[in-house]
């Protein structure tokens, strides 16, 4: 934006209209209607004409009101313009053409600008706040923290004030509202402290929603005892107020505490019953959110799509494929999802069927989606990789190059597995080359799908001499790379490189005990049974332990989990019964080689 002229110094002798008929009172309803309807082509364009024709261009009313409506349009270019023309500027005149360069980032250093430039009796509480907000909304946190403390000084709340052109700025809830939101989003834990403070000083009445923006961004700075006293000091509590408090507990993994808060709610509405649902989900407990999902249904609450989305996730963690299709069969009877968040529950349900590995549903809910982002083409390659459909992992990824999708290095993570576990090593070579070109650079893990490829084609040597060369330039990131290895050494029973791979590991993972127990499976696998015993004894010399694996099987909706020699579970003496009956019927023969083997 190039230097604004000053305010000019001279006043001009009003013309008189050229249509005495036509009046402020005749042309202002027609700009304000306009400006309602956002009518700037039609309405808009007659007012400015009908301005010009009648000379009525000195009114300052009606001037500020053309900026304003001008301000509508996407490109600030014509409230420019508009304001340029002005006679006369005053606090509304700058403030409507900051609206109008607030409103996209490549403009907003024109309204910083602005705003230094702007006359010290026209900046006022609504220049600050349009501004800090604006900063705010487009991720520019810390610039809109600067722009409210330079405030604060102006209104004699922050250290420092002053006033400026013998008038203060008034100190407002925008301004509160929007410097709490900034302060949230970049994690500020002081600027906010000092915002409380300012509120507090300047005596400003605090408003339900500036308390409720300050608990939403304690919360999410993780100051949960700072939001609680706060919250406990609120006279009124909204909707909002209940389900920041409930949010910022399941944030802070204090489940139990988000519980409490619910259960002290005069009414629980399904916003909260979302927070609640989506905290569990997000923290491990799964089962505790489909359980939360039920109650919920039971008391006649419609869930909303985001409740939707975590059951769904639940369900998709525990592998319980019947009850994610209960929840599908809810949104199709109840028609959930005709609104902007259908593509969420559609791309839930995406991941839920492929982690079930029912990929034939998967492909139905694609292909039936109204609308793709990039989100669901990623579910459907992953799914499909995960699943070991490399081939068809690949034809996605290919047809979503073709929809001009531009694919995440997650895509490409994806779809180099699924050519790792189809065999293709040249497809994956050639992938991996091509990401640049798609402007991802390739991270450790996509050189260990490729190490993993290598690996399963047998091809050891150029795999070890691949990770060689990847230390220039993902440095301790081939640790994966050397895992992969580790593993194909063990399918193929190669031990010298195994050895030689495993060192490296070690040094690079020395507190990894899966790096060991795999190492001393290979000697293991070979018969090399006092080097096993050498590998578990350094194992255990450094106070390491095997992470227990466990299944689990779904049952009538309800999972069920085991480890080895389990007996835990409320039938297991039925279960092992039957075990016993299918080893009869098997007609086992023992291995004495596996009789020996007491490694895993």
């Amino acid at each position: 934006m190039g230097r604004l002229p000053p305010p000019r110094a001279f006043h001009r002798r009003p013309c008189l209209p050229a249509h005495p008929g036509v009046t402020v009172a005749t042309v202002l309803p027609l700009i304000e209607r306009a400006i309602s309807v956002g009518d700037v082509r039609r309405l808009g364009r007659a007012a400015h004409a009908l301005l010009v024709k009648t000379a009525l261009t000195h009114h300052t009313l009606l001037s500020n009101r053309l900026v304003e409506l001008y301000a509508t349009l996407p490109s600030p270019a014509a409230s420019r313009a508009a304001f340029e023309d002005l006679p006369h500027r005053n606090a509304h005149s700058y403030n409507n053409l900051l609206a109008a360069l607030s409103r996209g980032t490549a403009t907003l250093p024109d309204a910083l600008h602005l705003l230094d430039a702007m006359p010290a009796s026209s900046r006022n509480a609504v220049s600050y706040n349009t501004v800090i907000s604006a900063l705010a909304r487009h991720g520019r946190e810390g610039e809109a923290l600067r722009v409210f403390a330079r405030m604060a000084r102006d209104t004699g709340a922050g250290p420092g004030s002053k006033s400026r052109g013998g008038k203060n700025v008034a100190f407002d809830r925008f301004a509160v509202v929007s410097a709490a939101s900034a302060c949230a989003g970049i994690g500020a834990v002081r600027p906010l402290q000092q915002l409380h403070g300012a509120v507090v000083v300047s005596g400003v009445e605090v408003t339900v929603i500036m308390a409720n923006a300050m608990v939403d961004a304690y919360s999410k700075t993780g100051r949960m005892e700072e939001a609680r006293m706060l919250f406990n000091q609120m006279g009124i509590r909204d909707t909002v107020s209940w389900t920041s408090m409930i949010a910022g507990y399941c944030r802070a993994k204090r489940l139990d505490e988000a519980v409490q808060v619910f259960g002290m709610m005069p009414e629980q509405d399904t916003i909260a019953w979302t927070a609640l649902i989506s905290g569990h989900e997000q923290n491990g407990e799964e089962d505790a959110a489909l359980e939360l999902f039920e109650q919920m249904l039971a008391e006649g609450m419609a869930p909303t799509p985001f409740a939707l989305v975590s059951s769904l996730g639940a369900c998709a963690k525990l592998g319980l494929v019947t009850r994610g299709k209960e929840v599908h069969g809810f949104v199709l009877r109840h028609c959930i999802g005709s609104d902007p968040f259908n593509i969420f529950i559609h791309n839930a349900l995406i991941d839920m069927y492929s982690k079930c590995g029912d990929m034939a549903t998967v492909t139905a809910v694609f292909e039936r989606m109204p609308e793709r982002d990039f989100i669901s083409w990623n579910s459907m390659v992953t799914g499909f990789s995960h699943n070991g459909q490399g081939k068809q992992s690949l034809a996605v990824f290919k047809r979503m190059l073709e929809a001009q999708v531009q694919p995440t290095y997650v895509t490409f993570l994806a779809v180099l597995t699924a050519c790792s576990h189809a065999g293709l090593v040249s497809d994956g070579r050639r992938i991996l080359e091509s990401m640049q070109h798609h402007g991802v650079e390739p991270r450790a893990e996509h050189y260990a799908s490729i190490i993993d490829a290598l690996g399963r084609n047998r091809q050891l040597e150029e795999a070890s001499e691949f990770i060689k060369g990847l230390s220039s330039r993902v440095g301790p990131g081939t640790t994966g790379s050397w895992g992969a290895l580790l593993g194909a050494c063990r399918v193929h029973g190669n031990i010298e490189i195994a050895e030689k791979v495993a060192e490296s590991l070690f040094q690079l993972e020395p507190g990894n005990s899966g790096r060991y127990v795999m190492l001393s499976n290979i000697y293991a696998a070979a018969g090399q049974w006092d080097d096993a015993r050498r590998v578990r004894a350094l194992m255990k010399g450094k106070g390491l332990r095997k992470d227990q694996a466990c299944s689990w099987i779904e049952v009538r909706s309800a999972k069920h989990m085991f480890v080895a020699d389990d007996t835990s579970h409320c039938e297991a003496k039925k279960i092992y019964e039957m075990l016993d009956k299918l080893f009869d019927h098997m007609h086992i023969v023992v291995d004495p080689i596996e009789d020996q083997l007491a490694l895993c």
